[in-house]
């Protein structure tokens, strides 16, 4: 896990989602958390799920954190349904890195920038969206997923990738309730 040595002293890169301390989140003045969908919480192609992000999600959600979740991802349906079993509000197509999206949620969230950490996986998007609009950021490893060309060209200067080391979880949760 890389630090930051300025104020903000959690993590600024981890693995999984799950690894993320909450109460670490909490000691910072954190009460919101912008999360990506798409290679954050589930593979875009939706054959791996983030090892612990759903028990992670349920236990920070006790501790009083709010969430949203802000994707790009093209598949309307599927973002919504993970919307659904998460119970998290979404904004699809969020447009990111661009500040709308993120700006809807915070005021949904009735909180500032300060009080929120952004979740993703993403330099390009989620980490540069934090920093226009002032929030925190946390960038998590990419789930193993087929690149798209610009990730076959830009894809590791943008994104951490997830170790072949860490453990993965199967995801059958679209196959079983949509298809």
């Amino acid at each position: 896990m890389r630090r930051n040595n300025s104020k903000w002293n959690c993590p600024k890169q981890t693995y999984t989602l799950a690894s993320i301390d909450v109460d670490l989140l909490k000691i910072f003045g954190i009460q919101g958390i912008l999360l990506d969908l798409d290679n954050t919480i589930v593979s875009e192609d939706d054959c791996y799920l983030s090892p612990g992000a759903e028990a992670w999600i349920k236990q920070a959600k006790l501790q009083g954190l709010i969430f949203f979740i802000l994707s790009n991802g093209k598949w309307h349906y599927r973002a919504k349904a993970w919307s659904q079993r998460l119970k998290i509000p979404l904004i699809n197509p969020a447009r990111k890195p661009f500040t709308c999206a993120f700006r809807r949620a915070l005021k949904f969230m009735k909180l500032t920038p300060k009080q929120v950490v952004v979740i993703g996986d993403s330099c390009h998007t989620d980490i540069l969206e934090a920093w226009f609009i002032g929030c925190y950021s946390i960038q998590v490893a990419i789930l193993p997923h087929p690149l798209r060309w610009w990730e076959k060209i830009l894809g590791k200067r943008v994104q951490t990738p997830y170790p072949h080391t860490q453990e993965l979880w199967k995801n059958d949760f679209l196959y079983n309730n949509l298809l």
